[in-house]
């Protein structure tokens, strides 16, 4: 390779610099590591109470008579320490959906407590980034959704129309996922798991368990994909989730 003239790399140098320079002011401040919020130890128990509370509210799904008061309220006495105006703000709005629980449950309020109580599986914990925005916007949509009595908070068709709408990518995605050779499992996986999420917030709880049978079924099958009436299996249960989607508008 032919020596670049030293009057060329000095032009280049100089053209360089600001870019440098800038660069080097920069790399500082992009090494220090943000400092804590709060108390480790107490970002710790905060942790591990979100993680109760999700257990706790996941097995109200399959059990009506599950207890998520205890895990909310201590993890609302946690947000009382933290002294911190956003997480208490979120803890109380999460005490009072409990109690409006109590008073008559309305899908608003359930797909709610459900985005919320999902919020707070995060390994960070209090220290998550987004944190105190997540806090807030959850804290104003669980006191609106607490509003709403049982009387009031009617089935939105709207809404319905954006699930089946949505649901039924889900299916398309499935079937292709299927169809394809070898069968796609990761992709059938997160398709069904996405879907039983969805309708979970919106209490359709036929197409929750029919989603839940369908990957239970895949996870038991995953070394014998490749045969035909396992795939028929498969194939069959998505079309039954393909007709309690559909259903769904009838109501």
């Amino acid at each position: 390779m032919a020596d670049i003239p030293d009057d060329e790399l000095e032009a280049t140098r100089n053209a360089l610099a600001p870019t440098l320079d800038a660069t080097a002011a920069v790399l500082p401040w992009l090494a220090k590591t943000r400092a804590p919020r709060f108390d480790k130890k107490l970002n710790t128990r905060w942790i591990e109470a979100s993680q109760r509370l999700a257990a706790a509210w996941s097995e109200r799904h399959t059990n009506p008579d599950a207890e998520i008061r205890p895990p909310l309220f201590a993890l609302y006495s946690i947000a009382l320490e933290t002294g911190d105006a956003d997480c208490l703000a979120f803890g109380e709005a999460l005490a009072e959906a409990a109690d409006q629980l109590e008073n008559g449950e309305t899908p608003h309020l359930v797909a709610a407590l459900s985005a919320a109580i999902e919020s707070l599986v995060e390994a960070e914990g209090l220290e998550h980034p987004t944190f105190p925005e997540r806090a807030q916007h959850f804290a104003n949509r669980l006191a609106n959704a607490a509003r709403l009595t049982p009387a009031t908070a009617v089935r939105s068709p709207t809404i319905d129309r954006l699930f089946v709408d949505e649901a039924t990518e889900h299916i398309e995605q499935m079937r292709y996922a299927l169809a394809v050779l070898p069968p796609d499992a990761h992709a059938l996986k997160n398709e069904a798991e996405s879907l039983r999420l969805h309708a979970e917030q919106l209490e359709l709880w036929g197409i929750v368990r029919a989603a839940k049978e369908f990957s239970a079924t895949l996870n038991a099958q995953l070394d014998h994909l490749d045969q035909r009436e396992i795939q028929d299996e498969l194939s069959d249960r998505i079309e039954a989730l393909a007709s309690l989607i559909a259903a769904v508008l009838d109501y």
